[in-house]
């Protein structure tokens, strides 16, 4: 597969420009020494249908959600209805400059006040920041809200729980945020070890970071004697969003006595996922955090019908991000949320856990499941049971792609002694019967390929336009430049299908 250097054909071109009037002016005499580059330019020499091909065909390379499943667990990867994309891209909306008076972007401000309201009553909490920029940052800002809480009222704490099925940026952001991490183990059923916890919690510990369903897809059992730990000791309960599409209608993590909450708008409310963004990590708080939410805030003057940001007060975490957050996304969410109304959430949910059990159920016969039990909206199997054919849950993931289809999430969660070689299956609501029947075929003829001609699956995948690549070798050999890549191509020698470009 060639670059678009390479197609070069020396003295072809795309464009004409008019004749150049001023041949008497040297760069020199316009530009500072310091911004001349003398070097030769490396310049592909291509005609505008070269470049509009070479792109298309690249772009056709690509896997996406308008392609087909995108069965990643923890992800919540599902499709995005093209209304969403249409309201967002108004001109009112596309065009409102961060910085315009107040009064002259009034239904853009009443769109973040009303969603901050359905919100509160999606989750049960009572105040929400639009603020931080994606599901980490909007961890990091929960966790400052907690420590601000402790800071404000004299009660130095330094320890934060986190289970050891936690998403990977738990541990990350309570370390950002100052505390140390103290792991909390699982229990034979996959939740949290309430006796470990009983143990763990004390008068230093700020609280505990929580998922319900938890990383492996399970619910919580005992999410109310976990309330009276940790609320038990004075600490305060976390509740990371990630996997709510399993909860939408059904349970309000607010009325199971969790004080903060993060949202991924761009995972549960349906608004792009992947590909760097945008995101929105929103954070929802109890009456009693409210103080110490960032900065500003919107709020409704009711006299003069007027919407306005506000300074949160002096307790305030501050400013988190610039402006008014990732708007487009907001809208996003906000669409989505009124098109779909209480009964369409519940719906999505419901929806959810019933495709991740199908799942489970069909392929538990092949793949041990993590843990036998009913799951919430993804559910986690194992690929352990073929290592004794010399494969591996890696080689399992590479070979779905042969079949034209998007591997699941693997060896995510990994925690001794029953998750090990995880697969990690979460199909949302947006897929159909015919396309999990499909994912299931699918992943039944590799169980046979792995008992058969295992070597099928080592040295996949077959179909690709690139062949199986050194994983690890994007971090430690990073190609930032033209010459990197064809070093690299020297070095490793790629294997790739012969596409004819």
């Amino acid at each position: 597969m060639k670059l678009i250097f390479e197609k070069t054909v020396k003295g072809r071109d795309g464009y004409s420009l008019p004749q150049d009037l001023f041949d008497d002016i040297r760069i020199e005499e316009c530009l500072p020494e310091y911004a001349i580059n003398k070097g030769k330019k490396l310049l592909s020499e291509v005609s505008e249908v070269d470049v509009v091909r070479h792109f298309t065909k690249l772009s056709k390379l690509n896997y996406g959600l308008d392609d087909g499943i995108y069965p990643l667990g923890s992800c919540t990867m599902k499709y995005n209805p093209k209304i969403n994309e249409k309201l967002a891209s108004l001109g009112n909306f596309i065009y409102a400059h961060p910085l315009a008076p107040e009064e002259t972007v009034q239904g853009c401000l009443e769109i973040i006040y009303d969603l901050n309201k359905l919100l509160c009553e999606i989750t049960g909490m009572d105040e929400y920041t639009m603020g931080p920029a994606a599901g980490a940052h909007g961890e990091l800002a929960g966790i400052l809200i907690m420590r601000k809480y402790f800071v404000d009222h004299g009660d130095i704490r330094h320890k934060m729980l986190i289970p050891d099925s936690a998403h990977g940026t738990n541990p990350a952001s309570a370390a950002m945020g100052g505390f140390q991490v103290v792991e909390v183990k699982s229990n034979e059923k996959g939740t949290v070890d309430l006796e470990e916890l009983a143990k763990l919690m004390d008068e230093d510990t700020v609280g505990l970071m929580l998922t319900n369903p938890n990383t492996v897809g399970l619910y919580d059992e005992g999410i109310e004697e976990i309330e009276k730990i940790v609320h038990g000791k004075g600490g305060l309960l976390y509740y990371d969003g990630a996997n709510l599409n399993a909860s939408l209608g059904i349970i309000r993590p607010g009325d199971a006595g969790f004080d903060v909450v993060h949202l991924n708008l761009h995972k549960t409310f349906s608004t792009p996922h992947g590909g760097g963004g945008p995101g929105a990590g929103v954070i929802g708080v109890k009456k009693d955090l409210i103080p110490y939410l960032p900065t500003p805030n919107v709020t409704f003057n009711s006299n003069q019908k007027k919407y306005y940001l506000s300074d949160t007060g002096e307790k305030s975490i501050g400013m988190v991000r610039a402006f008014w957050a990732n708007f487009s996304v907001l809208v996003k969410t906000y669409t989505w949320i009124l098109s779909m109304g209480p009964d369409g959430l519940y719906n999505t949910s419901e929806t959810s856990i019933i495709n991740a059990n199908y799942v489970l159920a069909k392929l538990k016969k092949y793949y041990k499941p993590a843990y036998d039990r009913y799951c919430g909206h993804e559910c986690t199997v194992t690929g352990r049971e073929y290592k004794k054919y010399g494969v591996k849950t890696l080689d399992i993931a590479k070979r779905i792609m042969d079949y034209g289809m998007h591997p699941p999430t693997i060896y995510f969660p990994h925690f001794e002694p029953y998750a090990e070689e995880t697969i990690m299956v979460e199909p949302p609501e947006s897929e159909s019967k015919e396309t999990l029947d499909k994912f299931i075929d699918i992943m039944i003829k590799i169980s046979d390929e792995a008992k058969t001609n295992p070597e099928l699956l080592t040295t996949a995948p077959h179909n690709t336009p690139i062949r199986r690549t050194n994983d690890a070798l994007a971090i430690k050999r990073a190609i930032l430049t033209y010459d990197d890549e064809l070093k690299l191509k020297d070095e490793l020698k790629y294997q790739e299908k012969d596409i004819d470009f």
